[in-house]
């Protein structure tokens, strides 16, 4: 299906992206779009290789660059940027939020480290 957002905006100090299709409003963490990234260094290049995002608590964007009619990029205050996040993506993560976000806590808690970033010593440790 083919959804085009008709208003973004980034709320920088609630850190949350508002992203409106149509009728269908979401509110859209920073710490959320981060570790669901669509680049290949949070996804990998196939099934089995996504790579657990860890201490992105505080994470925020820091801008946003159009890709064409079909996409964003957002640069993130980690410095990530090498995810395009299409239209349809991002409507998937609005649509999903509860249930992909319920998984990535408990793959958090699986890896025994949680969002806050002090955690990151110990899950690399742990590697």
């Amino acid at each position: 299906m083919n959804h085009t957002p008709t208003e973004i905006k980034l709320h920088s100090k609630s850190r949350v992206l508002e992203i409106s299709f149509g009728d269908q409003r979401f509110m859209l963490p920073c710490e959320y779009l981060r570790v669901y990234s669509p680049s290949a260094e949070v996804k990998g290049h196939g099934p089995g290789q996504e790579v657990l995002q860890v201490g992105k608590e505080n994470v925020n964007i820091v801008s946003i660059e159009p890709i064409g009619n079909y996409a964003v990029k957002f640069i993130y205050s980690d410095a990530h940027n090498s995810g395009i996040y299409s239209w349809d993506y991002l409507y998937e993560l609005g649509e999903k939020r509860t249930e992909k976000w319920q998984d990535y806590l408990n793959r958090l808690a699986d890896n025994g480290t949680s969002r806050e970033a002090q955690d990151n010593d110990q899950y690399l440790g742990n590697l």
